[in-house]
């Protein structure tokens, strides 16, 4: 089942859902995405029959409400303060080469070394898939911020002007509540652009944490159920009414060095990820970047993310946000 948020002519929110390629209808009775998984979390019932059991009402056009800028985020909070999002690096087969190249070191004599990108990757693969029930090694993880910084599918993905690139990055997320008692709960899944500044992070591994904090985008519609073993998308950059970039991606366990369960522990061990009523939106990581290939973005530019499991794709134009003046006074 395939969920999704869209806003009718009054501003008012209808979750709509729908079956593969079958026609989407509004859910009756939901208030959104949120409410009805926390009802699902406190009763027990999974979110495809709670659905079910709701029932549905009038057929909606989903390409049509994407086209008029009418398509939310597939998960919101009402404090956006209580929403995070953060994801996972150099989790898939194939994306160490691409980081490496990003960071490659030399010793004194001038002979490559095994970076840390490497080692943290060979980490994953002789660790990331521990037996059932077992915590493998901890991967890569990051802070994209919170609420505020969820970008609907459609709307502008805004690059700080103090930026020094603004690239995209197709990923897999997932999407969870917190049960009143802290239990964490899986929503779904959907795809993401988990938009990041590379040349910041090229300068110094230790950047990463600040090439990190930029918007994000997820959805438009969300996979209710098991992740798919093996993802095949396609990562696009649009310019100017034509094709800039286009490359396939890979996703699913299939094509990682990390079981998502062992991706989920080593965030939700961590008692200020369980916090009731929160929503986490954590990414899995890509082996695909344009910046990788040489791509320099520019304003206008529109990222596009598809894969067949997920429904529409996730496009979000590119927008360079204006110099703002930072001051700290004294109190």
């Amino acid at each position: 089942m395939l969920i999704s948020q869209i806003l009718d002519g009054a501003d008012t929110i209808r979750v709509v859902a729908r079956n593969g390629s079958g026609k989407a209808r509004v859910v009756n009775g939901a208030r959104s995405v949120y409410s009805l998984a926390m009802e699902a979390a406190r009763t027990g019932t999974g979110l495809a029959a709670l659905i079910e059991r709701n029932g549905f009402g009038e057929t909606v056009d989903l390409e049509t409400a994407y086209r008029k800028g009418e398509m939310l985020s597939p998960i919101n909070h009402p404090d956006p303060a209580h929403l995070h999002l953060t994801g996972t690096g150099l989790t898939h087969l194939g994306s160490a080469a691409t980081r490496d190249a990003m960071h490659k070191k030399l010793d004194a004599e001038g002979e490559a070394q095994l970076t840390d990108s490497m080692k943290m990757f060979r980490m994953g693969l002789e660790g990331g898939k521990p037996a059932k029930g077992q915590a493998g090694v901890q991967p890569e993880w990051f802070y994209k911020g919170n609420g505020t910084m969820a970008v609907a599918p459609g709307s502008p993905l805004l690059s700080p002007a103090f930026a020094a690139d603004a690239g995209e990055e197709p990923e897999i997320a997932g999407i969870y509540v917190i049960g009143d008692d802290g239990m964490p709960f899986r929503v779904g899944f959907t795809l993401s652009n988990e938009f990041s500044d590379h040349v910041t992070e090229r300068v110094n591994y230790l950047y990463l944490a600040h090439s990190k904090l930029r918007n994000a985008s997820f959805g438009p519609e969300l996979l209710v159920g098991d992740l798919p073993a093996d993802i095949r998308g396609t990562s696009r950059i649009l310019r100017a009414g034509g094709t800039l970039w286009e490359k396939p991606f890979l996703s699913g366990e299939a094509n990682m060095s990390h079981t998502v369960a062992n991706l989920e522990h080593h965030h939700f061990k961590y008692a200020v990820f369980r916090q009731p009523g929160d929503v986490h939106v954590h990414m899995f990581g890509t082996a695909t970047l344009s910046f990788a290939d040489g791509v320099r973005t520019e304003a206008g530019d529109v990222f596009e993310i598809e894969a067949a499991d997920f429904g529409l794709p996730l496009r979000n134009p590119l927008e360079i946000e204006k110099p703002a003046e930072v001051t700290v006074k004294a109190l």
